[in-house]
């Protein structure tokens, strides 16, 4: 088997040998799910502070769902409320549980794991005899306690509280989906695709994985990252058991993830391709979206279908993998069939839904708790959160580490192209801190300072510290124009002045540096001390 962390990675497009094209029947139903578009590039709504927005207010949506570095989705259903949480990575507190009641407006409700055991890929939400699940696969990192296995949390709210991680032993595997089979078994499927029972608590695995099912092949001249078989989910439907998966690659080549499918009668097989397969795929370098994959089907308020899945906005990868939904229809054959083709125009929304606010404001005074809403931490220690602390309106930042490349900054997903982020800060003597745009310890860029100096940051590294003539305490200011990145500072918050640097950062994503993350605001405190951060204000514009 080959993983997504052991998968090519790719610097550039090359040249690409796109193979065939997508199903004739699949571009049928597409045609018939999408709504015309007025302009070839469709506008989004303006949602807190001008982010962007998928509801159009006018019956339609335009993807993405989630903006943002919101890959992997894994969706419940639970009566008239849908839950959806994402790969988190790196950031902790972790697996934010998202709500929505017409799949198209969603908001966060709970952070639901607060121990840093791993790099956390793409987890599993269900719900099973009333109590709620997260099934959560990781890769170790150098922080102490994590591991590379798959874990399982729960709760009997969706709030929480949700129980400590219990390690199910599962080092060679990733994406657990969970089953259960037509005589009550609970299984995890994995990449593979194989399979492990589940104890009837759910809690631990009975015996070990074994194979299941060898999936459809695309045809060799594909352009595609690996075959890389990932992110199982089965349902069950109308007397069968649907397997839907990815194979291709997640990143790499942009026409190498796609979505596939296999039936059974059985939760044990014999399990037969889909005729159509593959059923979503990017087949030309000039679409909207790349990479697309790692589908789950769900049921709509009306009771209609639909699937979440991810993909790469062209010419953004910096925003990581975003959350796209798309309509499924069942054919006269028993096959679900993916609607709404490259998914760059509107699409009517799922009838009967009740709309609500969408996403969240990501300015904060700090006179309101928003870590692990907000704010995570990046590969924190066990003891980080002491850093923190909130008070009249001040976060108070113990500094860590020299530099950011040794430090753990705060950081948050952004949603948009072209937003910019401001701060007021403050230093004790012998700290430094700053503003960043972060991928990892290895790849940032931004400002900081201390009493007597600016520090620049590129690519990771210090390149230059200029003298300061603010002091200990300065305003910031970050823009990024669509990876063009320029910096601002004042000594009053009315005064701006242009930094000595600008940033071009449309390399700084998985392609170049690996990973599967996105490149984040942050904020900094190093050396020793602490920093003190006061309103910190976030502006999209569009």
């Amino acid at each position: 088997m080959v993983s997504r962390r052991d998968a090519m990675k790719s610097a550039g497009l090359g040249s690409l040998l796109l193979g065939a094209g997508a199903p004739a029947a699949a571009a049928a139903a597409a045609a018939c799910a999408t709504v015309p578009a007025a302009s070839a590039a469709p506008a989004w709504g303006a949602g807190f502070e001008g982010q962007r927005k998928p509801d159009l207010g006018n019956g339609t949506f335009l993807n993405p769902i989630v903006a943002g570095d919101r890959p992997d989705p894994s969706i419940l259903k639970d009566g008239d409320d849908y839950y959806m949480t994402f790969s988190t990575f790196d950031a902790y507190p972790g697996l934010v549980i998202w709500h929505s009641k017409d799949l198209v407006n969603w908001r966060p409700v709970t952070a639901t794991l607060h121990r840093n055991i791993g790099s956390v890929w793409a987890p599993e939400l269900c719900k099973h005899k009333g109590r709620y699940y997260l099934y959560i696969p990781t890769k170790k990192t150098a922080v102490p306690g994590s591991k590379t296995t798959s874990w399982v949390i729960w709760a009997d709210r969706i709030e929480g509280p949700w129980s400590d991680p219990v390690d199910l032993d599962l080092p060679r595997h990733i994406d657990p989906g969970h089953a259960v089979g037509e005589d009550g078994s609970r299984w995890l499927f994995l990449s593979g695709v194989d399979r492990v029972r589940l104890a009837d608590d759910g809690l631990s695995t009975v015996g070990k994985p074994e194979k299941v099912y060898e999936p459809w092949r695309y045809p060799d001249d594909w352009e595609v990252e690996a075959f890389s078989p990932e992110g199982p989910k089965v349902l069950r439907h109308n007397g069968y058991y649907y397997l839907i998966l990815a194979v291709g690659g997640t990143s790499g080549p942009p026409t190498g993830h796609m979505v596939i499918a296999a039936r059974s009668k059985s939760i044990d097989g014999p399990w037969e391709h889909h005729p159509r397969n593959p059923l979503v795929r990017t087949v030309d370098v000039a679409e909207k979206w790349w990479s697309r994959g790692h589908a789950t089907l769900v049921q709509g308020p009306a009771g209609d279908w639909w699937s979440v899945y991810h993909g790469y906005e062209n010419g953004f990868w910096t925003l990581g993998r975003q959350c796209l939904l798309a309509p499924v229809t069942w054919s006269a054959d028993g096959w679900p069939d993916f609607g709404g083709g490259d998914l760059s125009q509107p699409i009517r929304k799922p009838a009967r839904g009740v709309a609500g606010d969408h996403g969240m404001p990501l300015s904060d005074d700090f006179s309101a708790d928003k870590y692990g809403i907000q704010w995570n931490f990046f590969n924190p220690a066990p003891d980080e959160s002491k850093r923190l602390a909130r008070r009249n309106g001040t976060l108070h930042l113990k500094a860590s580490g020299k530099m950011p490349s040794d430090s753990s900054p705060l950081v948050f997903v952004v949603p948009d192209q072209d937003y910019e982020v401001e701060c007021e800060i403050e230093v004790d003597p012998g700290t430094r801190a700053g503003l960043l745009l972060f991928y990892d310890h290895k790849l940032y860029c931004g400002m900081g300072f201390e009493e007597r100096n600016l520090v620049l940051h590129r690519y990771g590294t210090e390149h230059g510290q200029p003298a300061n003539p603010y002091g200990r305490r300065v305003f910031l200011r970050i823009r990024n124009r669509r990876h063009v990145v320029s910096i601002h500072l004042s000594g009053d918050g009315k005064t701006w002045t242009r930094g000595p640097r600008g940033y071009e950062v449309s390399g700084y994503h998985h392609n170049v540096r690996g990973g599967f993350m996105s490149l984040k605001p942050a904020l900094y405190a190093a050396g020793n001390g602490e920093a003190r951060f006061r309103n910190f204000r976030y502006r999209a514009f569009g």
